[in-house]
């Protein structure tokens, strides 16, 4: 089992879908027999990448939604193109597992809004101010039964903020494993591996006390990231009934690159 990816590429099924084994830094923060949703929300926008490729568009915002746990075991990953076309398309994956009877379900889809990209160098514009760079974050020693699991050890971890602060918890991360075994990262999948660590890094709440997991992460893109490092700006607010968001702006050390948004669900432990 390999300490330097999150998945094992194990060939294709008959019916042409690939097949990947999930290594133990996939485990979850909330519990070590399920993944944590930013391995396999990297590995659907891998997918959505590669269906159909055209060399002149690009993912301009993905929505991932996680359809219950998805078990630290081999992985089938599917995909499609739902609504095609010349200026925008519309991409789908999926991935599927066995279930506890057995029986192969989809545990996580993605979709992915695909557009043509033009030059437009005249108009760019940033309407979210830059992070603090990473030189003047530290480092934090995470552990306990939260933070100590196989992803969260995964990542290289620098703090602008304190957890728990007023306001946004401010931070920025690069993943040490490679997504798959035997590639490099694109710089979306990069992404995408930090993305969903947003609610944790927003959290207001003691993780001994509450689970706030995430049923969805939906990130909208208006400039690839450049460089290995990945910076959140995040905030969680709770409503009264069990419900929660996070809401965040996505860095490079260029500056912003993009939002994100999470659903959680709140719980006392």
């Amino acid at each position: 089992m390999s300490d330097q990816a999150y998945y094992i590429p194990l060939g294709r099924t008959g019916d042409g879908a690939e097949l990947f084994g999930s290594t133990p830094l996939t485990a979850s923060t909330w519990a070590d027999t399920m993944q944590h949703g930013a391995p396999p929300s990297a590995l659907l926008v891998r997918a959505l990448e590669r269906c159909g490729d055209r060399p002149d568009t690009r993912l301009t915002r993905v929505v991932v939604e996680i359809l219950g746990p998805i078990p630290i075991t081999d992985i089938e990953v599917r995909s499609w193109i739902e609504r095609p076309g010349k200026r925008v398309e519309l991409v789908v994956a999926e991935l599927w597992a066995a279930g506890p009877d057995g029986t192969a379900r989809a545990v996580a889809r993605g979709t992915g809004w695909r557009m043509e990209t033009v030059a437009t160098t005249a108009v760019v514009h940033t309407a979210d101010a830059p992070l603090r760079p990473v030189s003047e974050a530290h480092e934090v020693e995470l552990g306990g039964p939260f933070w100590g699991t196989g992803f969260v050890k995964s990542l290289e971890w620098r703090w602008l903020a304190e957890i728990g602060c007023e306001g946004p918890g401010q931070m920025w991360a690069r993943p040490i494993p490679v997504l798959v075994e035997g590639e490099s990262l694109t710089p979306i999948q990069r992404l995408f591996t930090i993305a969903d660590v947003s609610n944790g890094a927003g959290a207001k709440i003691d993780p001994a006390e509450w689970t706030f997991l995430n049923t969805d992460l939906t990130v909208h893109l208006f400039r690839i990231p450049e460089g290995e490092w990945i910076g959140l700006s995040s905030e969680t607010s709770y409503g009264p009934d069990g419900v929660g968001m996070c809401a965040g702006v996505i860095h490079d050390e260029t500056g912003a690159v993009g939002r994100i948004n999470q659903t959680l669900q709140i719980r006392a432990r």
